[in-house]
């Protein structure tokens, strides 16, 4: 007796139960809890809600009542969780910036799009929206199926009829275990659009739905949607991501100021946090040039303030708030939805094809139901008419009877009725035996007759039972649908592009010998006299001079060539800016350039276009010509510009358009003029063809560029000597030539620095190896003949030299002023100051 009574043991391997239990948790909590159904877009909860609302008859058109009411009925009977969580569920059906068509009309503080929350269940009242009442429509005709609630006590609908695709109008989220469902909402009209044309065309493609019914997501808040390719991809395979970003309006005022208004804001951004976070960037200085910030929503819509300083570019500052604030905001779309009780990604066909199949099953088994209705009305018509017929002898019969059972046995026995018939002659009023109810009785019989063959044929034909959808589908589109809210932007972009953020302004970009890369703005440097000092341009180590210095624009492509012939880009703006009398950074940092290689061509670029060419030349004299297009698409870790010849390295790149003349100089003083179109277009990683042939085993190239009519050629020596002699003296030869003398070159002037085709209107850059730079305009350099040494453009130190020269036009940048002698410690000299050294020889 006591081992009967002693509790049972049983052994259990305890990794076993633990997965075990885990997967039962995991599936209720996926089937049960996060989901919602492929069918009515539901999750449990939500269904639950409705049903307890309209089983306790607060229809539409119904009064409110309290909410604690409605969370009492859901927890008490279907619900077994908190009622927090009913209650939450709640509120968000009836919040107009939650759902783009609400389910649930609300009465009270029902929380808003700041944040702040709903009063307390007791305070607030709701009933069932119009539009809500459309998704139980029907439900009690044996549309639907039922099961046990929690305890078994009472029977809830496993889905509802749903009469209008609620997967997709009012979307969906939940986070289950190990998969979570995020799906957008949609304009009303648009995805029964959908529905309608995927039932006239089963074979209709994603991309036929997309393009001409459901054009994308239609938030409640409206803003705008970037771009197509994130939709596109959402719904091709049921996930993707989108970019969302805020309505907004720069106004300009008359005196100067800029003012942005945002109007509208991205789907469950929380505008109470967005202007704390801007005014937060503002605080820190991350982005300047607002001046004032004001939330001035209220019943009539929405209305942030964001007042601009006159002297600040309010696209830019706009820009910035895209990109730092809630302004601008992913949207990453998750199609997972319960198809048979079994999560599934859907994409927007299968979303559509399911909810099509349960409307065709709605449909059926409402007509079912009516079917089986009608059949039995016209069953105990039948009765009637036969009793009518028999009035006298049916009555005789029944006032014969003792009882009740013995009278309608003699009915079903005399006249062949059933039992319901015989009861219902029995329950007959007196009044039914007049004739104008007699001709109601038939009028009734035989209008059932017809609506049974109707009936009857809607089971027998599967396109009738489609019409009958989407004439209701039609029905509730032109009642409850209304116009887009969220725009879409075709061609936008599905993230910032950085240049949006930066101002487009020009500037200048130096690299030094060693490899550090700076932007500074062009007007940092100020025009002097020729024969200047010049003044510290970027502090550098004591073997570092500046080699490399480009003028273009933050917005511009910057290729940058390395003597191994590689070539990597980056765009202006990526060039970090430092001051002056900065060095920079090492341009490994920024580059991914490898060890023994260094940088020695920047080519700025606007657009990479067909038409134009990259002229290549090397230290041997080597050149090629490419197509600019086949440098648009470079890898991060750079591709091969052009294949070099052994103990041979990149000197110089240009951009031509086709038809320029190119010139080659020399370190000893010659240089060569030929047409471009002497070198045949080549493939990127071609090797090339001769372009100059060297005198001597010390001769090597200094520079290549493009030479056009009436320009003058500028010869620049190491000791700071130039001139400048017409394009006319050098005639056109043929490529691979030695080339005609340029200058004469002398101990005096040292050897070749650089040989530059300038017009006269630009200024030029002249840098040393020790970092001093000195910018003076062209057209204050003598113009003397080819067989000259020219004047002293520079004054250089002992034990120092010219490293390389630039050309900075003026046109690409703003005017720029003189400096005073305080600001260069040394007074600005003129070209009298040089007469001694200008003499030609």
């Amino acid at each position: 007796m006591a081992d009967e009574l002693r509790p049972s043991v049983q052994e259990r391997d305890i990794g076993q139960e633990m997965r075990t239990s885990f997967l039962d948790y995991a599936m209720s909590v996926i089937v049960a809890r996060a989901l919602p159904d492929a069918r009515d877009g539901l999750k449990p909860v939500h269904r639950r809600i409705l049903y307890a609302m309209h089983d306790l008859g607060m229809h539409a058109d119904k009064a409110y009542k309290k909410s604690a009411r409605i969370v009492g009925e859901v927890i008490g009977k279907y619900h077994p969780h908190g009622d927090s969580a009913v209650y939450e569920a709640m509120v968000r059906m009836a919040q107009d910036f939650s759902y783009r068509y609400m389910l649930v009309d609300g009465h009270g503080n029902f929380g808003s799009v700041d944040g702040d929350s709903a009063a307390a269940m007791r305070y607030t009242e709701a009933r069932m929206s119009k539009i809500s009442m459309e998704l139980l429509r029907d439900i009690n005709k044996d549309t639907i199926d039922y099961g046990d609630n929690y305890d078994g006590s009472e029977r809830q609908p496993l889905v509802l009829p749903a009469r209008f695709p609620n997967l997709l109008v009012n979307g969906a989220s939940g986070i289950a275990v190990g998969m979570a469902t995020n799906i957008p909402p949609h304009n009303l009209n648009e995805t029964i659009n959908g529905v309608l044309a995927l039932s006239k065309n089963p074979d209709i493609t994603v991309e036929e739905l997309m393009d001409e019914h459901i054009f994308g997501p239609d938030f409640p808040t409206g803003a705008q949607i970037l771009g197509r390719s994130g939709i596109r991809k959402a719904y091709e395979t049921g996930r993707g991501s989108i970019t969302v970003r805020a309505n907004t309006e720069i106004i300009e005022h008359d005196n100067g100021k800029s003012t942005i208004l945002v109007s509208e804001l991205p789907y469950q951004v929380n505008k109470a946090r967005l202007v704390e976070k801007i005014a937060e960037l503002v605080r820190d200085k991350r982005i300047e040039g607002i001046t004032d910030l004001r939330d001035e929503s209220d019943r009539n819509g929405m209305r942030v303030v964001i007042e601009i300083r006159r002297d600040a570019n309010p696209n830019v500052i706009l820009n910035n708030l895209y990109k730092h604030t809630a302004l601008q905001t992913s949207f990453g779309i998750n199609i997972l939805a319960l198809v048979d009780e079994k999560p599934q990604i859907l994409n927007l066909k299968q979303v559509l094809k399911h909810y099509l199949d349960h409307q065709q099953i709605v449909i059926r088994r409402r007509t079912e139901f009516e079917l089986r209705k009608a059949e039995a009305r016209a069953h105990i018509l039948e009765g009637l008419r036969i009793a009518l017929d028999n009035l006298d002898e049916i009555i005789r019969l029944i006032r014969g009877s003792q009882t009740t059972d013995i009278a309608r046995e003699a009915l079903m026995t005399n006249f062949e009725l059933s039992d319901k018939q015989a009861q219902a002659i029995l329950d007959m009023r007196l009044q039914r035996l007049t004739g104008l109810e007699r001709d109601k009785i038939e009028e009734e019989y035989q209008e059932l007759v017809k609506l049974i063959a109707e009936l009857k044929a809607i089971l027998a034909d599967d396109e009738k039972v489609l019409e009958i959808i989407r004439e209701e589908l039609i029905e509730i589109k032109e009642r409850f649908g209304d116009e887009r809210r969220t725009e879409i932007v075709i061609g936008g972009t599905d993230f910032i592009e950085d240049e949006a953020l930066i101002p487009e302004e020009n500037v200048v970009i130096t690299l030094t010998h060693q490899g550090y890369v700076k932007r500074l703005p062009s007007s940092t440097y100020r025009s002097q006299g020729r024969g200047g000092r010049g003044i510290q341009g970027m502090g550098t180590n004591e073997d570092d001079f500046v080699e490399h210095l480009i003028s273009t624009s933050t917005h511009d492509t910057i290729l940058f060539f390395s003597n191994k012939g590689k070539v990597y880009r980056a765009k202006g703006y990526e060039v970090p800016e430092f001051s002056r009398t900065a060095k920079g950074i090492p341009i490994i940092n920024m580059l991914e350039i490898e060890k023994g290689e260094w940088i020695n061509a920047l080519i700025p670029v606007k657009d990479f276009v067909d038409d134009w060419y990259l002229i290549f030349t090397t230290k041997q004299g080597i050149s090629k010509r490419t197509t600019l297009s086949q440098f648009a698409n470079i890898r991060r870790g750079g591709l091969i510009a052009l294949n070099l010849r052994e103990d041979d390295e990149l000197i110089s790149v240009r951009m031509t358009d086709g038809n320029k003349h190119i010139m080659i100089g020399t370190k000893n003083g010659y240089l060569i003029r030929f047409p471009e179109e002497q070198i045949r277009p080549m493939g990127r990683t071609a090797a090339g063809v001769k372009g100059i042939s060297l005198r001597g085993e010390d001769d090597s190239v200094v520079s290549m560029d493009i030479i056009d009519e009436g320009v003058d050629i500028l010869n620049v020596t190491e000791k700071g000597f130039g001139k400048r002699t017409p394009e006319s003296e050098y005639r056109i030869t043929n490529r691979g030539g030695k080339g005609i003398l340029t200058s004469k070159i002398t101990d005096k002037t040292g050897q070749m620095v650089a040989v530059k085709p300038v017009s006269g209107d630009e200024d030029i850059m002249i840098i040393t190896v020790s970092g001093v730079l000195i910018r003076m305009p062209v057209a204050s350099i003598s113009v003397t003949g080819r067989n000259t040494q020219g004047v002293i453009l520079i004054r250089i130190q002992e034990n120092e030299a010219v490293a390389t020269v630039a050309r900075i036009d003026k046109e690409q940048e703003e005017e720029i002023e003189g400096v005073s002698e305080e600001l260069l410690d040394v007074p600005v000299q003129s070209e009298a100051d040089n007469s001694e050294d200008s003499e030609e020889v």
